[in-house]
């Protein structure tokens, strides 16, 4: 669940005055002043001059006509695996394939996506994207420093986050869980802890899947928001900006319709939108679900993670298995939340 993080770490920039949401991403990268869109995303690389400019704003939402090597299909997710546009690790095997081809640098990473139709017009659609691992570079060139240093120095230190990595220590491996993988009703470790691909430094920082973190930690991350950006004392956002954060970010008539098949995702049963780096609830979700205005995500591996404001609760569940899917935990664990607080605080 590194999207959110790395979301609120653009807002803080926003609130530095260093970054506008409808800044061009051209400014940061010139390379995304004249992109192309796609004719047929799926079976050819045939395109046409995009019309619309992409802007700070749809990379926040995935609705910058980016894709994903997850999503892609055709010639265009060959078009991403020759030039390694693959962040994100999986395990030791997965990463040593996708770094043969991969930039070592998050501002390469930047510049070869620029190369790269798009699949939509800018801020036209949603379609889960490389778009918050781009942020990461856009947020590296705002801050002048590099973006796991600036999450670090801004976010992850004020709030204590002590257990929260891109490269887990040798000295805190013991604490790694495995990852696993189910085929039928068989658990495979994919990623054993002991040996898990977090304890190399990665290419570079991906800002859409790169960090690892303990319940504790995300859970203060959560309680930062929850709090309208304080926590024990740290400001991280203004309370404006954090309520700004978690609210519906997408372009006028763009909603976010929801996100199942194994990317973490959750598949809407109400009307939302997106907010920076997480969804957002337009309307409260049945049987004493989600109140209108929460704000989360969900980790490919079956993580959750969200900020309930009318409620006034937050939840974390970390698990660590693929598909997500796997079991129904996403609809039923805010569900059973609120059924246990309502018995335990009637009339609340």
């Amino acid at each position: 669940m590194t999207m959110p993080i790395t979301g609120i770490a653009a807002m803080i920039l926003v609130q530095d005055g260093k970054l506008k949401l409808d800044d061009p991403v051209s400014k940061y990268f010139p390379g995304f002043a004249k992109m192309r869109v796609l004719t047929s995303p799926d079976t050819s690389l045939d395109s046409v001059p995009a019309k619309n400019v992409m802007t700070i704003r749809h990379l926040l939402t995935h609705s910058a006509g980016l894709s994903y090597n997850i999503m892609a299909k055709g010639p265009l997710l060959k078009e991403y695996e020759r030039l390694g546009l693959l962040p994100g690790a999986i395990n030791d095997q997965v990463e040593a394939g996708a770094r043969a081809t991969r930039p070592k640098k998050l501002a390469e990473f930047a510049e070869r996506l620029a190369t790269v139709p798009l699949i939509f017009e800018p801020g036209t659609k949603w379609s889960y994207s490389v778009g918050l691992d781009l942020m990461g570079a856009v947020i590296e060139k705002a801050s002048g420093m590099p973006f796991d240093r600036f999450v670090q120095t801004r976010l992850l230190d004020p709030l204590k986050m002590n257990s929260t990595y891109w490269t887990v220590p040798a000295s805190e491996a013991g604490r790694l869980a495995s990852n696993y993988a189910f085929v039928g009703g068989n658990r495979t470790p994919i990623d054993p802890g002991a040996t898990s691909v977090w304890l190399s430094p990665p290419s570079f920082p991906y800002g859409g899947a790169g960090l690892v973190s303990s319940a504790r930690d995300y859970d203060r991350f959560l309680h930062m928001l929850a709090n309208g950006g304080t926590l024990d004392g740290a400001t991280v956002l203004k309370p404006e900006i954090a309520k700004l954060a978690m609210s519906n970010l997408l372009p006028e008539g763009v909603f976010f319709g929801g996100l199942g098949g194994g990317t973490g995702g959750t598949t809407a049963a109400v009307k939302m939108g997106f907010g920076a780096g997480g969804s957002v609830y337009l309307e409260d979700a049945p049987g004493g679900g989600p109140s209108k205005g929460t704000y989360g995500w969900g980790g490919a591996a079956g993580t959750i993670a969200w900020v309930d404001p009318v409620k006034r609760v937050r939840g974390t569940v970390m698990v660590q298995y693929f598909p997500a899917e796997q079991w129904p935990l996403r609809a039923e664990i805010p569900r059973a939340l609120a059924e246990d607080a309502a018995r335990l605080h009637p009339g609340h």
